[in-house]
């Protein structure tokens, strides 16, 4: 049942900002770039009783993402500002996003921190 809740509330969350980017791009790209994802996550955990060194490790692994997110939606800009198409935009996108993390991942064990 919790499965079906968390389902329908999310999809909810994103069709209200989905309709709020239709009517004003600027703040619905304000509001989606709040951790909505991130806050019903932590949200479903605690609800469904994970324990707090869990939900820790959720938002440690949510820090060490934002980099590379940043980079992923700047590909994505630059690439549709360039008139690329908008799949080859997101294709760029992902893949930066990717090649950011692996090279964050090497980065950080040079120095001994795990991701």
């Amino acid at each position: 049942m919790y499965t079906f809740l968390k389902i329908l509330c999310s999809a909810a969350v994103i069709g209200i900002v989905t309709e709020i980017a239709r009517r004003f791009p600027s703040y619905g790209g304000i509001i989606a770039a709040l951790p909505l994802v991130s806050i019903l996550s932590i949200i479903w955990l605690t609800v469904q009783s994970e324990p707090s060194e869990h939900i820790q490790r959720f938002t440690i692994g949510v820090i060490v993402g934002l980099p590379a997110t940043m980079v992923m939606l700047f590909v994505i800009y630059m690439a549709m500002k360039s008139s690329i198409h908008i799949v080859f935009a997101i294709g760029l996108g992902v893949v930066s996003w990717a090649v950011f993390l692996g090279v964050q991942k090497v980065i950080a064990s040079m120095f001994n921190f795990s991701i």
